[in-house]
Protein backbone atom coordinates (compact mmCIF):
# COMPACT_ATOMS: atom_id res chain seq x y z
CA UNK A 1 0.00 0.00 0.00
CA UNK A 2 1.31 3.42 -0.96
CA UNK A 3 2.12 5.74 1.93
CA UNK A 4 0.90 9.31 2.16
CA UNK A 5 4.47 10.49 1.61
CA UNK A 6 4.70 8.39 -1.58
CA UNK A 7 1.39 9.74 -2.84
CA UNK A 8 2.50 13.33 -2.24
CA UNK A 9 5.82 12.70 -4.03
CA UNK A 10 3.95 11.23 -6.99
CA UNK A 11 1.48 14.11 -7.09
CA UNK A 12 4.32 16.65 -7.14
CA UNK A 13 5.24 15.34 -10.60
CA UNK A 14 1.78 15.36 -12.17
CA UNK A 15 1.92 18.77 -13.88
CA UNK A 16 5.25 17.82 -15.48
CA UNK A 17 3.78 14.51 -16.66
CA UNK A 18 0.91 16.36 -18.35
CA UNK A 19 3.39 18.76 -19.97
CA UNK A 20 5.43 15.83 -21.33
CA UNK A 21 2.28 14.10 -22.57
CA UNK A 22 1.30 17.06 -24.78
CA UNK A 23 4.79 18.14 -25.78
CA UNK A 24 4.93 18.81 -29.51
CA UNK A 25 1.18 18.36 -30.01
CA UNK A 26 -0.43 20.85 -32.37
CA UNK A 27 -3.34 23.06 -31.36
CA UNK A 28 -5.56 20.96 -33.64
CA UNK A 29 -4.47 17.72 -31.95
CA UNK A 30 -4.96 19.21 -28.48
CA UNK A 31 -8.47 20.39 -29.37
CA UNK A 32 -9.72 17.31 -31.24
CA UNK A 33 -12.12 15.03 -29.42
CA UNK A 34 -11.58 11.31 -30.10
CA UNK A 35 -15.35 10.83 -30.43
CA UNK A 36 -18.63 12.53 -29.55
CA UNK A 37 -18.55 11.42 -25.90
CA UNK A 38 -14.91 11.93 -24.89
CA UNK A 39 -13.01 15.14 -24.22
CA UNK A 40 -10.02 16.48 -26.11
CA UNK A 41 -6.61 16.61 -24.43
CA UNK A 42 -7.06 20.35 -23.84
CA UNK A 43 -10.45 19.85 -22.21
CA UNK A 44 -9.03 17.15 -19.94
CA UNK A 45 -6.15 19.39 -18.86
CA UNK A 46 -8.53 22.26 -18.09
CA UNK A 47 -10.73 19.85 -16.15
CA UNK A 48 -7.76 18.69 -14.05
CA UNK A 49 -6.79 22.32 -13.40
CA UNK A 50 -10.30 23.21 -12.21
CA UNK A 51 -10.73 20.00 -10.25
CA UNK A 52 -7.61 20.82 -8.24
CA UNK A 53 -9.27 23.94 -6.86
CA UNK A 54 -12.50 22.01 -6.30
CA UNK A 55 -10.72 19.33 -4.23
CA UNK A 56 -8.69 21.91 -2.30
CA UNK A 57 -11.91 23.65 -1.22
CA UNK A 58 -13.37 20.33 -0.14
CA UNK A 59 -10.27 19.42 1.87
CA UNK A 60 -10.73 22.69 3.74
CA UNK A 61 -14.42 21.92 4.30
CA UNK A 62 -13.65 18.45 5.69
CA UNK A 63 -11.33 20.06 8.24
CA UNK A 64 -13.75 22.89 9.06
CA UNK A 65 -17.14 21.21 9.37
CA UNK A 66 -18.47 17.98 10.86
CA UNK A 67 -19.13 15.58 7.98
CA UNK A 68 -19.83 17.99 5.14
CA UNK A 69 -21.96 16.53 2.37
CA UNK A 70 -20.67 16.69 -1.19
CA UNK A 71 -22.53 16.35 -4.45
CA UNK A 72 -20.80 15.58 -7.73
CA UNK A 73 -19.10 18.26 -9.76
CA UNK A 74 -20.83 19.04 -13.03
CA UNK A 75 -17.74 18.58 -15.19
CA UNK A 76 -19.63 18.71 -18.49
CA UNK A 77 -21.04 22.07 -17.51
CA UNK A 78 -17.53 23.35 -16.73
CA UNK A 79 -16.36 22.38 -20.23
CA UNK A 80 -19.04 24.53 -21.83
CA UNK A 81 -19.30 27.44 -19.39
CA UNK A 82 -15.55 27.84 -18.93
CA UNK A 83 -14.96 27.45 -22.66
CA UNK A 84 -12.15 24.96 -22.27
CA UNK A 85 -11.41 24.85 -25.99
CA UNK A 86 -10.55 28.56 -25.91
CA UNK A 87 -7.93 27.97 -23.19
CA UNK A 88 -4.23 27.52 -23.85
CA UNK A 89 -3.18 24.01 -22.80
CA UNK A 90 0.28 25.11 -21.66
CA UNK A 91 -1.16 27.88 -19.51
CA UNK A 92 -3.70 25.44 -18.07
CA UNK A 93 -0.90 23.05 -17.09
CA UNK A 94 1.03 25.94 -15.51
CA UNK A 95 -2.06 26.99 -13.50
CA UNK A 96 -2.68 23.37 -12.51
CA UNK A 97 0.92 23.05 -11.30
CA UNK A 98 0.59 26.21 -9.23
CA UNK A 99 -2.67 25.02 -7.69
CA UNK A 100 -1.15 21.59 -7.03
CA UNK A 101 1.73 23.18 -5.12
CA UNK A 102 -0.79 25.05 -2.97
CA UNK A 103 -2.77 21.87 -2.37
CA UNK A 104 0.29 19.87 -1.34
CA UNK A 105 1.52 22.67 0.92
CA UNK A 106 -1.87 22.54 2.66
CA UNK A 107 -1.85 18.73 2.79
CA UNK A 108 1.59 18.64 4.44
CA UNK A 109 0.21 20.68 7.35
CA UNK A 110 -2.60 18.27 8.18
CA UNK A 111 -2.19 16.63 11.59
CA UNK A 112 -2.28 12.81 11.75
CA UNK A 113 -5.62 12.71 13.58
CA UNK A 114 -7.20 15.08 11.03
CA UNK A 115 -6.75 12.51 8.26
CA UNK A 116 -9.60 10.55 9.86
CA UNK A 117 -12.14 13.39 9.63
CA UNK A 118 -15.02 12.44 7.37
CA UNK A 119 -17.34 13.74 4.71
CA UNK A 120 -20.35 12.24 3.00
CA UNK A 121 -19.95 11.87 -0.76
CA UNK A 122 -23.18 11.53 -2.72
CA UNK A 123 -21.93 8.47 -4.63
CA UNK A 124 -19.13 7.02 -2.49
CA UNK A 125 -20.75 7.51 0.91
CA UNK A 126 -18.72 8.27 4.05
CA UNK A 127 -15.08 9.00 3.26
CA UNK A 128 -12.15 10.05 5.40
CA UNK A 129 -9.98 12.98 4.39
CA UNK A 130 -7.32 10.37 3.54
CA UNK A 131 -9.79 8.59 1.23
CA UNK A 132 -10.70 11.88 -0.43
CA UNK A 133 -7.04 12.76 -0.96
CA UNK A 134 -6.43 9.34 -2.53
CA UNK A 135 -9.41 10.01 -4.81
CA UNK A 136 -7.59 13.09 -6.15
CA UNK A 137 -4.40 11.07 -6.69
CA UNK A 138 -6.35 8.46 -8.66
CA UNK A 139 -8.08 11.23 -10.63
CA UNK A 140 -4.65 12.38 -11.86
CA UNK A 141 -3.75 8.94 -13.16
CA UNK A 142 -7.05 8.42 -14.94
CA UNK A 143 -6.86 11.73 -16.75
CA UNK A 144 -3.18 11.50 -17.65
CA UNK A 145 -3.91 8.26 -19.50
CA UNK A 146 -7.01 9.85 -21.02
CA UNK A 147 -4.89 12.73 -22.41
CA UNK A 148 -2.50 10.26 -24.03
CA UNK A 149 -5.40 8.37 -25.61
CA UNK A 150 -7.10 11.56 -26.82
CA UNK A 151 -3.94 12.65 -28.62
CA UNK A 152 -3.90 9.36 -30.53
CA UNK A 153 -7.61 9.57 -31.33
CA UNK A 154 -8.60 6.82 -28.91
CA UNK A 155 -11.55 7.27 -26.52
Amino acid sequence: METLKDTIAEMEKTADLFAVAIQGASEAALSKRPDAKNWSAKEIICHVRDTEEFFFNRFQMILSFPEPQFSLADAERWVAERQYLRNDAGEAIWAFGKRRQETLQFIRQIKPEEWERTCIHKVRGRMTLRDYFQLLAGHDKVHLEQVKRALTGQP
